[in-house]
């Protein structure tokens, strides 16, 4: 275990994952315990949620599990209340939770669209809501929200509310980037690009003939020939919540492997 974040307590929705492996929340709560953090593994799944604190405890870190519904303020705030009892202050808040439908405005259903917003941008406002006021009465603190470099990129895939949901995500974490940075809170998000995480074999397998054409074809996309991992994003959080990252703020990062770098972001 190092100590990037020693002494530091995280906070993390959507800590846990849907499926067995690597997602993306809970690859990053077991990253901050390793570098030292106490973490609060807050998840819709109470099951899931004690499943990254289990593994955190045992590789000898800190750990508490919590149920929350992030579409639900008053879930949020028990959840974050519980942190509080439980660790007296929250350093690092890392933002997870999200989800994708299939279609375009014709398609999607006014359900679809709305869920998208509330599990995409609203967690971003809602945990945001509950956590700064503890973040400010600590002196500050720092704040990781998961995008998509669907948020400026057409990926290929035609969902247009998490196009529009991730972007938003990406101004929502410049608007709280500037409005507290003098008052010692740093906010920046990360891009993902094609990540073989357990989601999109539940989410975004149904688009092709086949997982194996799934994943040969996301790889063949990627300018490094291969999709990222969990890690890769949990790495990126690991820095963006630590001391080597205090002079940066307001940014929307990708990790994406070059994908990016190309014209349409689709090959």
């Amino acid at each position: 275990m190092a100590d990037r974040l020693k002494g530091k307590i995280a906070v993390v929705f959507g800590a846990g994952s849907s499926g067995e492996g690597w997602g993306n929340g809970k690859a990053a709560a077991v990253a901050f315990a390793r570098e030292g953090a106490r973490v609060a593994c807050i998840d819709i799944s109470q099951p899931a949620a004690d499943e990254t604190a289990q593994i955190i405890a045992d590789e000898g870190g800190v750990a508490i599990a919590l149920a929350a519904d992030v579409t639900r303020q008053d879930s949020i705030d028990a959840a974050v209340a519980a942190t509080m009892t439980r660790f007296g202050r929250i350093n690092i808040l890392h933002n997870n939770v999200g989800v994708t439908h299939m279609g375009g405005p014709v398609e999607l259903s006014e359900e679809q669209f709305q869920a998208a917003i509330d599990l995409n941008l609203g967690p971003v406002y809602r945990c945001s809501k509950a956590v700064i006021p503890h973040m400010l009465a600590g002196g500050g603190g720092a704040i990781v929200n998961i995008s998509s470099i669907a948020a400026i990129r057409w990926v290929g895939y035609p969902y247009f509310a998490y196009y529009a949901t991730k972007a938003a995500v990406n101004q929502a974490t410049v608007a709280i980037a500037m409005q507290y940075a003098r008052q010692g809170i740093r906010a920046n998000c990360i891009m993902p690009g094609l990540i073989d995480t357990p989601m999109i074999y539940k989410q975004i397998s149904a688009q092709y003939p086949s997982v194996e054409e799934m994943v040969a074809a996301r790889d063949a996309l990627v300018p490094m020939g291969k999709m990222g991992t969990a890690w890769d994003i949990a790495n990126a959080a690991v820095f963006l919540a630590s001391e080597e990252a205090k002079f940066i703020t307001g940014v929307c990062l990708p990790v994406d492997g070059g994908q990016t770098c190309g014209a349409s972001g689709v090959g």
